[in-house]
């Protein structure tokens, strides 16, 4: 009897673990850039315990951010952000924003990392140039590229209103190249690269903060990011609404068998006490 209560009682916290993370997957399902919480269980004499608790890190769907700063990363990857404190970061949600100095930045204040490139669109890794081709080569191989990344500013000339003095306005490809473009769109230069990271073991990653992670010896070190990325949309959830209501039903219905037992223990033991009286 006492095996079943101790096995029942475990299995109630466990379940009540279960249900709060539920509850906060489907409380964030329509939260941009929430990543689902995924869990597992192992069991043991004694019950059931959670095993591990780890973010799933699939694509969320696309949805209308509320500017054209703001980016979708559509692949595989992070975007790179450095924290006020000067750690680099990674995340998915790309609620970017330039700020009043023409610093591109993310909610919290971190900078976006990016690469400075010269004019026929190559980064510049201190005096030496990387073509597209041999970084877009390394990114299919899985590889890392060592090249410090620099906080990107499009800075206004408050003199005549353009961008870094001499750009009417700005456009973000899909490859993440931030163009500076004069004389009605006619001339288009090459300004920075939006750097973007991927790890081999991304759950491995280490959550500082709500959506924003770190890497640890788990993730490994961080790899060239692989997708496309568009400008004005942010991603959303990648919570699985459907899947997640019905995982809180299994959970409740459990809940309630346990509950269930754990009182017929309670019952059995006091009719055993007034018995042995």
């Amino acid at each position: 009897m006492n095996d079943l209560y101790t096995t029942a009682i475990n299995t109630q916290k466990a379940t009540t673990q279960w249900m709060d993370f539920l509850a906060e997957n489907l409380t964030n399902c329509y939260t941009p850039g929430y990543r689902e919480n995924k869990i597992t269980f192992k069991t043991f004499l004694g019950g059931a315990v959670i095993d591990n608790g780890v973010r799933n890190q699939g694509q969320g769907k696309s949805t209308p951010g509320t500017s054209n700063e703001n980016l979708f990363f559509e692949g595989s990857g992070f975007f790179m952000i450095r924290s006020p404190e000067g750690a680099v970061q990674y995340t998915r949600l790309g609620e970017f924003t330039f700020d009043k100095e023409g610093v591109y930045r993310a909610k919290s204040g971190a900078t976006v990392q990016g690469y400075i490139l010269n004019d026929k669109g190559e980064i510049m890794s201190g005096n030496k140039s990387i073509s597209a081709d041999l970084y877009e080569e390394t990114a299919l191989k899985g590889g890392a590229l060592s090249i410090p990344t620099t906080n990107i500013k499009l800075w206004i000339d408050p003199n005549n209103g353009k961008f870094l003095g001499k750009y009417d306005e700005y456009e973000i490809k899909n490859d993440g190249t931030i163009y500076g473009k004069a004389d009605g769109g006619n001339r288009s230069v090459p300004l920075y690269k939006i750097a973007t990271a991927n790890f081999h073991n991304p759950n491995g990653l280490f959550e500082v903060k709500e959506g924003v992670f770190v890497e640890t010896e788990d993730s490994g070190k961080p790899v060239i990011g692989r997708g496309e990325i568009r400008s004005g949309l942010l991603e959303q959830s990648n919570t699985d609404f459907k899947a997640n209501i019905a995982d809180y039903q299994q959970a409740k219905t459990q809940m309630e068998l346990v509950n269930a037992l754990i009182k017929s223990n309670k019952d059995l033991l006091q009719s055993a006490m007034e018995l042995a009286k």
